[in-house]
């Protein structure tokens, strides 16, 4: 047997022990420079990398067990062919683990998602518990918190004297894209696959001529009559500052 035949059967033997180690090394590499969040809930890191350690464990087993039972058996052409196509797709997926750094998703999946469409939650923050909270709390407020107090109530009485101060990134606001965005964040139930947009509207106008979607921002105000005459929002955060920001290490809300 030719060398180049020999080594097409070495990897097509090997291709699935091959993918599977570098999944597992991928995840266990996501895991210890932090990076793990940006796909799945904290609370199941831990769980995800004891079962890639035992993945790997019996990836390391197979070898040793197929080591044991090679032989050739000639292939068909189409076996050939079904073969060549997944080690095409194996070498193009353990590329991509490697070499695409893991990124947070971004306004364009946001607006695929429409931000604020999710129904308040069990652990989203209340009308009442906003009311009971002192002016000093307000100031911890997340995106979260306040998008979830404006889907309980736009009367804007009830953020009189209520200092905002939110921080994420920059999706427009479809029905008036040039003065109009939210300041966003994803929330995470499980995965980034679940993750739900929410976010404060801001009205700034022409806000394109001094940032872009998907810029991270710190922006500080108050509630007030969304200015907008196209805009769906009818009350905005009107801002006193809103100052561009690095991405945080945590983007996520969990």
């Amino acid at each position: 047997m030719s060398p180049s035949a020999r080594a097409w059967r070495w990897l097509t033997r090997w291709r699935g022990v091959i993918l599977a180690t570098v999944a597992v090394v991928a995840t266990l590499w996501l895991a210890a420079t932090g990076k793990l969040i940006l796909y799945i809930h904290p609370r199941y890191v831990v769980f995800t990398v004891i079962m890639a350690a035992i993945a790997l464990v019996i990836t390391i087993a197979s070898v040793l067990v197929k080591r044991d039972h090679e032989h050739d058996e000639p292939q068909s052409r189409w076996q050939k062919v079904v073969s060549g196509t997944a080690i095409a797709i194996t070498l193009a997926i353990a590329a991509a683990m490697i070499v695409i750094p893991p990124a947070t998703l971004t306004s364009a999946t946001a607006s695929q998602r429409d931000v604020n469409s999710a129904a308040v939650g069990v652990d989203d923050t209340t009308v009442e518990e906003a009311d009971a909270a002192g002016s000093s709390q307000f100031a911890s407020f997340t995106v979260r918190d306040w998008a979830s107090l404006l889907r309980q109530t736009t009367d804007l009485a009830f953020y009189a004297e209520k200092a905002v101060d939110v921080t994420g990134f920059i999706s427009e606001d479809p029905s008036d894209p040039d003065n109009i965005f939210f300041v966003s964040r994803f929330v995470v139930t499980c995965c980034a696959v679940d993750a739900q947009p929410v976010g404060v509207p801001v009205y700034l106008e022409n806000w394109k001529s001094q940032f872009s979607a998907d810029d991270w921002v710190k922006t500080t105000g108050v509630f007030g009559v969304n200015p907008s005459s196209t805009s769906d929002e009818s009350i905005a955060l009107v801002p006193s500052t809103v100052e561009k920001v690095s991405t945080p290490d945590d983007p996520y809300l969990f």
